[in-house]
């Protein structure tokens, strides 16, 4: 039996989206740590004596701490074998899945990375919407809209400066002060996404513009999780034309 952890991507929700790589790790799993937005049916390919356990985090509810899930693998690896960490999204997306392998190879366990389809390109992509367009953004930019000191990211303050595209994943709760920023730029027109619950049978979509997205995100019940996605690029989506008029009634 030998200690060894393996970090997967499950992709953003829809269990189809995981690639086969993925899917072989949790067939030869012996344990598998598994985040609160990984789909539970990819659970289901694990061996019968696979052990399964849940270690979500989840904003403003009771969540396992990130030391806890640390030491959860070494522990499991050097007593069940070969340790799955199934995460949602890619586990060096804002997974925080380079302070799990750091922390494992601390203690000579030797690890492998599954990546995963993450949130910030694959719910762009089942929307259509291009994260760059020739003539029209040349770069996006992926930024956490939760930081450790509750307040936007700086990144953000450079952003709003920018053409390119800026997905903020993991910030729906700042929602009103991500407007608020881009308003004080004079960019108000700018158009905007809101996927909440992206790729599965849930999913909702609020389309707007930075000055009318509060509004779409009541009208339409919007909650977590949900990503935004700013830029000239959500024009492309296909509903967003037709929007045009509602946004001027």
């Amino acid at each position: 039996m030998k200690p060894f952890v393996t970090l997967v991507g499950a992709g953003p929700g829809d269990p189809d989206l995981i690639t086969l790589k993925g899917i072989k790790a949790i067939k030869k799993a012996d344990v598998i740590l598994y985040d609160a937005l990984v789909n539970e049916e990819l659970l289901d390919l694990a061996p019968e004596h696979c052990v399964k356990i849940y270690v979500g985090k989840r904003a403003e509810r009771l969540s396992t701490k990130q030391e806890s899930i640390n030491q959860l693998l070494v522990d499991y690896a050097l007593t069940h074998g070969h340790v799955v960490r199934l995460k949602g999204g890619d586990p060096f997306v804002f997974g925080r899945g380079g302070e799990e392998i750091a922390f494992v190879r601390k203690h000579g366990i030797e690890t492998a990375v599954v990546p995963g389809i993450s949130s910030a390109i694959g719910l762009t992509g089942l929307q259509q919407i291009p994260l760059t367009y020739r003539g029209e953004s040349e770069s996006f930019w992926v930024i956490t809209g939760s930081t450790k000191d509750g307040n936007l990211s700086e990144d953000l303050y450079q952003a709003v400066k920018t053409d390119a595209t800026v997905v903020v994943l993991m910030g729906y709760g700042k929602l009103k002060e991500i407007v608020e920023l881009y308003q004080s730029y004079g960019r108000g027109e700018l158009p905007i996404a809101l996927i909440q619950n992206g790729s599965l049978p849930t999913e909702r979509i609020a389309l707007g513009t930075i000055d009318t997205i509060l509004d779409e995100a009541k009208e339409k019940l919007l909650g977590v999780p949900a990503i935004i996605v700013i830029g000239e690029v959500v024009r492309k989506h296909q509903d967003f034309e037709t929007l045009k008029v509602h946004f001027h009634e």
